[in-house]
């Protein structure tokens, strides 16, 4: 397989994308979004064999705390969220920008945070026990979002508005979520190159025998949930921007969707590859936009099939069924 052309191919549509379809920018740039998703999850889902149901708690993790401090920066949080309107604040192009920037960083830290002490708990966990347990982290986490006045509660928090022309607001978010996407994969790719790769397929195969063998598996899981906690926080932080209101149930932690999205389009690549989750990625948005477009109303029926399909005649993913049949091109030598 020719990485080469994969990058140049994906790097000309990343580039020329808005510019020769300007009416589908923003779908694009949730499309590098989903990308960002099946690729991290992967980290842990595919390479480690731990199928978390809960990375989608970092993307409103870190919605929550780049909100938090776009509008600390500059105005009292408590009075900005307040359901009387105390208050009707007007951010400055450097306020924005800079609560922007130093909201998206630290949300990324926080979560990679979170993830840490999380994992200290659930990684003691294995299998659908370790599935289940993140999935009620997720949904907690939720619950628990909704009850905090400071925040919004279940009414939400509205975010400070992007200070550019309207027609220029897409594009440059989706400048965000495309840069995301690509850090994510680069830090991914190397990642798994190193000994850490290594490490972490070892885990998946047999966790027993690589602890018996001195692998301090704990660390490995630890800092690779951190990893995607990471970029999960990064991305929450810009898509609560590029919606313009945040909310737990349906914004910031989407259970039902995003949380589900990211494992079904990892699983539907190939998991435990490199190139699984983005293929994956790209043809479950592809199919999920047009079938929301032009089959309203059986969209979900249409995502089921997918899914039936991919696990009961293709459980290793599309990359994987390839790379069995064409071994060759993969540079696979089968003796």
């Amino acid at each position: 397989m020719n990485e080469k052309l994969i990058y140049i191919g994906l790097g000309i549509f990343g580039i020329l994308g808005p510019i020769a379809f300007p009416d589908y920018v923003m779908q694009m740039a949730v499309l590098w979004i989903m990308v960002l998703m099946a690729t991290t999850w992967d980290i842990t889902g595919g390479q480690m064999g731990y199928n978390s149901l809960g990375n989608i708690t970092f993307f409103g993790v870190g919605m929550y705390v780049s909100a938090a401090i776009q509008v600390s920066m500059f105005y009292d949080l408590g009075e900005f969220t307040a359901s009387y309107g105390a208050i009707k604040p007007v951010f400055t192009e450097t306020q924005y920008y800079t609560g922007l920037i130093l909201g998206i960083i630290a949300a990324g830290i926080a979560c990679a945070g979170v993830a840490l002490l999380l994992g200290l708990c659930v990684f003691g966990l294995r299998g659908p026990y370790f599935a289940i347990g993140t999935l009620g982290i997720a949904v907690a986490a939720r619950e628990v979002a909704g009850t905090i006045e400071v925040i919004g509660a279940g009414a939400g928090i509205a975010m400070p508005f992007l200070p550019l022309p309207i027609e220029y607001r897409s594009l440059f978010f989706y400048v965000l979520c495309f840069v995301l996407a690509v850090l994510a994969h680069v830090v991914i790719r190397w990642l798994f190159k190193t000994q850490f790769g290594l490490a972490a397929n070892a885990i998946r195969d047999d966790e027993d025998k690589a602890e018996a063998m001195g692998i301090p598996t704990l660390r490995y899981k630890q800092v690779g949930w951190a990893i995607a906690a990471f970029f999960m926080g990064c991305t929450g932080a810009v898509f609560g921007n590029m919606v313009g209101y945040i909310e737990p149930l349906e914004v910031a932690f989407p259970v039902a969707t995003f949380g589900i999205f990211m494992v079904a389009m990892s699983l539907l690549g190939g998991k435990g590859t490199l190139w699984g989750p983005v293929l994956g990625a790209i043809m479950f948005h592809v199919v999920k936009e047009a079938t929301w477009t032009y089959l309203l109303g059986f969209q979900w029926v249409v995502l089921g099939l997918i899914l039936i399909v991919n696990i009961v005649y293709f459980q290793q993913g599309i990359m994987g069924w390839l790379q069995t049949k064409y071994p060759e091109k993969f540079g696979i030598v089968v003796d």
